[in-house]
């Protein structure tokens, strides 16, 4: 459809693109130098915006599209979006929602055991021929061990039923307590870290949980314990872990 144009923030998939270069008139963002000029050319006639996990709508974008009707982002995160703008000028937001919640939590197990079990650095004794010259130190076992997850949501449900299988005993963190759950709430995150012996971070970055691992919180979980940090990047204030 020639006269609804949508802004595609960042390179995604083929099929993806193709499909959308079939319905609306596409415009590819990184594509353009002088994107000032380009959105200067073309304000009137965005109507949508579509981005990911790294590339959303922030507020100079927002301001920049009189026309803009929504803001699609092909990813759980909304991290990448100025939701309060969006409220401002009535402008939609979509997700993805569960499409990878399983895998994710799939992933949040193997990182466990991974890195209880040491399992890349015994593939790497075993490429270098380091077997030959001894045995792999012992390592330690995941079954059993407390996990405290911060944020009990669509993904933090998922890790810690695949964790119960596991024996490991179950606590958390939220904005609120559950009610629909059994497992022990703990009203801050150091309180939590100093509860268990596995860390995982499973909540959705905003400006509160940017940081929510801090010094504190690493001090509480200790030296034995174990961070595995699911979300994004920023949720962990890495200069007070190095």
């Amino acid at each position: 459809m020639e006269g609804i144009g949508v802004l595609l923030s960042c390179s995604m998939d083929p099929y993806l693109e193709q499909e959308l270069d079939k319905r609306f008139k596409l415009f590819r963002f990184w594509s353009f130098s002088q994107k000032n000029k380009f959105l200067s050319a073309n304000a009137n006639s965005i109507r949508a915006v579509v981005g990911n996990a790294a590339f959303g709508a922030d507020a100079e974008l927002i301001d920049a599209l009189p026309k803009l009707e929504i803001v699609s982002s092909f990813s759980v995160g909304l991290d990448k979006i100025d939701l309060a703008k969006c409220r401002e000028k009535g402008i939609r937001v979509t997700n993805t929602p569960d499409v990878l919640t399983e895998d994710v939590a799939d992933l949040a197990i193997g990182l466990m055991l991974a890195v209880l079990r040491k399992i890349c650095e015994c593939d790497r004794h075993v490429r270098k021929g380091l077997w030959k010259m001894g045995n792999f130190k012992l390592t330690t076992k995941f079954s059993g061990k407390t996990v405290g997850i911060i944020g009990l949501g669509r993904i933090g449900l998922a890790i810690a039923k695949r964790a119960e299988a596991f024996d490991c005993p179950i606590c958390y963190h939220s904005r609120t307590e559950k009610q629909n759950t059994n497992y022990k709430y703990y009203p801050s995150v150091v309180e939590l870290a100093s509860n268990c012996q596995i860390l995982v971070v499973a909540c959705e970055l905003t400006p509160q949980t940017r940081h929510i691992v801090n010094r504190e919180v690493i001090n509480a979980l200790g030296p034995q314990g174990v961070l595995i940090n699911i979300g994004r990047g920023p949720h962990v204030d890495e200069r007070e872990i190095v």
